[in-house]
């Protein structure tokens, strides 16, 4: 068998919409992401979203709206991917990274306290492999250093601590203590890129929570001003009949979703029900199959929360880096192709020339160095799930027994 990692769940029906829009005559931001935006707040119990072309995009949108820059520290998890600590350096304030708590993939919420100060203008907490954070501790920490918050633009005043920015690129879908992923944070980031549970095959959304005497649809307007050029229209109102008059009221960027990908999007939408449904049997077997062989696995569901079921992490307990890498290479040969998630960003080029030292973070090394993600989609078959599993087990099996035999043969020279 050949067992791909990830990749797009895409129907007939997807389609159908692409080429309706196709022969519309309107590709660009328009109608279809307006209503795609409508379904997204809808689907959050938010009042608003607004859809752009990344998650990325949407968290530094998030950072400039919010006036984040120069002077700034805003603080992050070790153990992500680079675009939840990117935006921090794009707007110009200082990376703050937090480790990751000890056998959890998520930040450290008992250090989160300790790493604010009078700088720290905003959080922005990772919810990994469709597990949300802990949010209720995410706020104790923030709200427990209120008094040294500073803020420096109206948004901020209104909010009053340190502002909860959502890393939910993996989560859209997923609950937390009856809170949808979306209205737990202050801002919420989805990804849709073309390996996530719905895709549109680049694309993001973010979503917000209502925020005492600030009216969320200056926030939305703030939000199209800064994802097309600053300026006063967008397309769609530009074609009403002599209202080609624009005005560009800030020198800002280009980053708004199009038509055709919210076409993609709507229809995801529709069927998303059954696309969370199908990756919970999927997470269900393989807990099954793992049991009992050395395996920790990331718990998709309890009574607190539900998973979008994104990724299935997996830990190989006691192997480090070297034992990790030779079970990828041997799923791979049989077939199956795996993924790391993540490795930490201390370990990274770009982090290090910025002066953090992977020494500094050793929870976030401990979950990195025996981490294997396994194929999660809603294109398995049961069988194939079957042989991911088994191949798996057989291969740890058999490197098991080398290493002890390499282990052995090494104690009696």
């Amino acid at each position: 068998m050949k067992i791909p990692f990830s990749p797009p769940d895409i129907s007939q029906e997807e389609i159908d919409e692409v080429v309706d829009t196709l022969k519309s005559g309107w590709i660009t931001t328009g109608p279809k992401t307006k209503l795609f935006e409508k379904k997204i707040a809808e689907y959050c119990n938010t009042s608003k979203a607004a859809c752009l072309n990344s998650a990325t995009a949407c968290m530094e949108m998030t950072l400039r709206l919010l006036g984040i820059g120069e002077g700034d520290e805003v603080i992050t998890c070790a153990y992500t991917y680079t675009a939840s600590a990117s935006v921090i350096h794009h707007v110009g304030a200082k990376i703050v990274l937090v480790d990751s708590g000890k056998d959890s993939f998520h930040i450290d919420y008992a250090a989160i306290a300790d790493a604010i100060t009078e700088k720290t203008k905003a959080i922005i907490p990772v919810d990994i492999a469709g597990v949300m954070c802990d949010y209720d501790k995410v706020f104790e920490a923030v709200n427990s250093k209120k008094d040294l918050f500073q803020p420096s633009n109206e948004i901020q005043k209104a909010i009053g601590r340190v502002v909860v920015i959502a890393d939910a690129a993996h989560s859209f879908g997923a609950s937390y203590k009856g809170k949808m992923s979306g209205e737990a944070a202050d801002f919420t980031s989805f990804s849709f890129h073309a390996v996530k549970n719905l895709t549109t095959a680049e694309g993001g959304a973010v979503t917000w929570r209502d925020i005492e005497g600030i009216d969320n649809e200056d926030i939305y307007k703030q939000f199209m001003l800064l994802t097309l050029h600053g300026q006063s229209k967008d397309a769609l109102a530009k074609t009403k009949p002599g209202a080609w008059e624009y005005d560009i009221v800030l020198p800002a960027y280009k980053c708004n979703m199009t038509d055709i990908m919210a076409s993609l999007g709507l229809v995801q939408l529709k069927r998303y029900p059954e696309i969370l449904k199908r990756r919970k049997e999927i997470i269900e077997m393989y807990d099954k199959a793992l049991e009992d062989i050395g395996v920790e696995v990331l718990k998709h569901y309890s009574d607190d929360y539900a998973s979008s079921g994104h990724l299935y992490l997996t830990r190989l307990t006691g192997q480090d880096e070297d034992f990790r890498n030779r079970v990828i290479e041997k799923m791979a040969e049989a077939g199956i192709a795996t993924n790391v998630h993540y490795k930490p960003l201390p370990l990274h080029t770009a982090y290090k020339k910025l002066g953090f030292e992977m020494k500094d973070y050793p929870n976030a090394f401990d979950m990195y160095r025996n981490e294997i993600t396994l194929p999660l989609h809603t294109l398995l078959t049961n069988e194939e799930v079957d042989y991911v599993a088994s191949g798996e087990k057989e291969i740890l099996r058999v490197l098991r027994e080398e290493e002890s035999v390499r282990l052995e043969a090494a104690a009696t020279v």
